[in-house]
């Protein structure tokens, strides 16, 4: 096979993996140890009570990754927090890049052919650890997000779906370093290096914040953790059967094998939200594992925490910058069932290059994650501040909900409330309206003018009847601020597609709540779709 073959096939395969509908798709670190990630092809670490042992056991072999190193502009933290990316790859090859056992894939994996899937990461979860404790905010990053990607060095590569920015900097690393004459594992541990550092930098870019830590696994490794631990119990609102993915289960509760783990939370043919819903079988299975963890004293067994430490070490990346013992003390928030998974929301879908994506708005991103972290608007380690995001002016807000939306005002004041503004209420509206408005009390002209180009409304206007240092939001049926949280859409990537940003005149807008469905709190058996 020639080189530009070569290329092409690997290409073909990444297009091939792209293509699908709706987007979308912890390390438990306690004491002592490191987390084992789990979760579609990914998750979280899974820490031992066995200290010196432990850590001692981990660091012993553990493949580790500078591709922090290579990050550029690297916004800075205000305090000692931790922001930690897990990332999921959708590849069916081992760590020096050889195809697996096409009779394991296809049997146990229930997932084609070596070719499907290539190098798109399909799971990314950044979790935010507190510096002082309390609950950790961990949002996952819908798969087909059409953004804008980077490699690592900050140069940018184009506008494609997220889980891409992996594929596309492994390809052109992979085929300039063959050119070099470098080959075989060497080659491979090298190309990942560049697809690590592109994801990196891409979800650093689209949200403003700084990431410290990272973890990788692959199919393989979701498949060995969850042979270590099953069954797993997992609960269903419905019944579903998918040829596709192998998930063929009934509704409630019921324990899975390691097979059928995997078609769980690889499920989204045959599921009302798609990829999206496929992200809550994600967080659900994370939440799963992490209370079977602590409810039957894996922790303290010592053949169990062997098993997952060597499938740490075969199957997992981490960053070298990760020292297990520092970071512990900051993570015993994670198996306490004080985590909150929430899905980041798109703006709609739209067909860029013949494949389905979802539209976003970048800068409410941003926002929302900002204001969830508790971080200052994105700028470079010992930089100026930026002025990309205005500070929430002092007011607080009334909504009222004057469109045909049900819970509209509820929804659009949690919005309000995480940009930064005091939380009023949220309550009906005298009669219905078509569009929305914002108006303002003595004092509170700053937060109106600022809420209005939020919700892309009329200017805000002064009303003797709204309370002094109160703004009134009164939404509408039509345009923007129908509860959906959107915001502005100015700098938006949200494609001229199919389908448009909310507040545009372009076709017809898909809300976007404040989160993409029903948030999953660890510690439990969530049910989930």
């Amino acid at each position: 096979m020639t080189r530009d073959d070569y290329r092409g096939t690997r290409r073909a395969a990444g297009r091939r993996a792209g293509r699908g509908r709706t987007g979308g798709r912890g390390s438990t670190l306690r004491r002592i140890g490191l987390v084992v990630t789990c979760g579609v092809s990914a998750s979280a670490l899974v820490l031992s009570g066995f200290a010196w042992y432990a850590y001692h056991s981990l660091t012993n072999g553990l493949t580790t990754s500078n591709a922090l190193d290579a990050l550029k502009n690297r916004p800075g933290h205000l305090d000692n927090a931790v922001n930690l990316l897990l990332v999921g790859l959708d590849s069916r090859k081992d760590q020096n890049g050889n195809d697996l056992p096409k009779q394991f894939v296809q049997d146990q994996l229930h997932a084609g052919s070596s070719d499907i899937g290539y190098y798109n990461t399909n799971t990314l979860i950044l979790m935010h650890i507190p510096a002082n404790g309390g609950k950790v905010t961990a949002f996952s990053i819908p798969r087909d997000d059409y953004v804008a990607t980077y490699n690592g060095d900050g140069t940018p590569q184009g506008k494609h779906k997220i889980k891409e920015a992996y594929a596309y900097a492994y390809t052109a690393a992979h085929d300039k370093l063959s050119a070099q004459g470098v080959s075989g594992p060497d080659l491979e541990h090298r190309s990942r290096e560049y697809g690590r550092e592109a994801t990196l930098a891409t979800v650093q870019n689209l949200l403003g914040v700084p990431i410290d830590h990272f973890a990788e696994v692959n199919l393989l490794g979701f498949y060995d953790i969850a042979q270590v631990l099953q069954p797993i119990q997992v609960c269903l609102k419905h019944p579903v059967h998918d040829w596709y993915s192998g998930a063929d289960f009934p509704a409630g509760p019921q324990n899975l094998g390691a097979k059928q783990a995997l078609a769980f939370v690889r499920q989204r043919h045959g599921l009302a939200g798609g990829d999206l819903d496929r992200t809550h079988r994600q967080q659900a299975f994370l939440s799963s594992i992490v209370h079977k963890l602590k409810t039957e004293g894996i922790f303290g067994d010592l053949g169990k925490m062997q098993e997952l430490f060597n499938v740490v070490k075969k199957d997992m990346v981490i960053d070298n910058q990760w020292n297990v013992l520092d970071f512990a003390s900051q993570a015993t928030n994670l198996t306490g069932g004080n985590v909150g998974f929430n899905t980041l929301p798109i703006t709609g879908f739209a067909t860029e290059n013949g494949e389905s994506v979802n539209t976003v708005d970048p800068a409410y991103l941003k926002q929302i994650v900002q204001a969830a972290f508790g971080e200052e608007p994105s700028q470079p380690s010992g930089g100026k501040k930026s002025s990309s995001r205005q500070k929430a002016a002092p007011a607080t807000v009334d909504v009222y909900n004057g469109s045909s939306v049900a819970g509209a005002a509820s929804k659009e004041l949690k919005d309000l409330a995480l940009a930064g503004y005091m939380a009023g209420q949220a309550a009906n509206a005298g009669q219905p309206q078509s569009t929305t408005t914002v108006a303002y009390g003595a004092g509170a002209k700053q937060a109106a003018q600022q809420i209005a180009g939020r919700l892309n409304t009329a200017p805000a206007t002064a009303s003797s009847s709204v309370p002094a240092g109160h703004v009134q939001v009164t939404l509408g049926s039509t345009g923007t601020g129908t509860g959906t949280g959107t915001g502005s859409n100015s700098g938006s990537d949200s494609s001229s597609g199919t389908s448009s940003g909310p507040g545009s005149s372009g076709g017809q807008a898909t809300p976007a709540p404040a989160f993409a469905g029903d948030s999953v709190k660890m510690g439990g058996i969530p049910c989930v779709n």
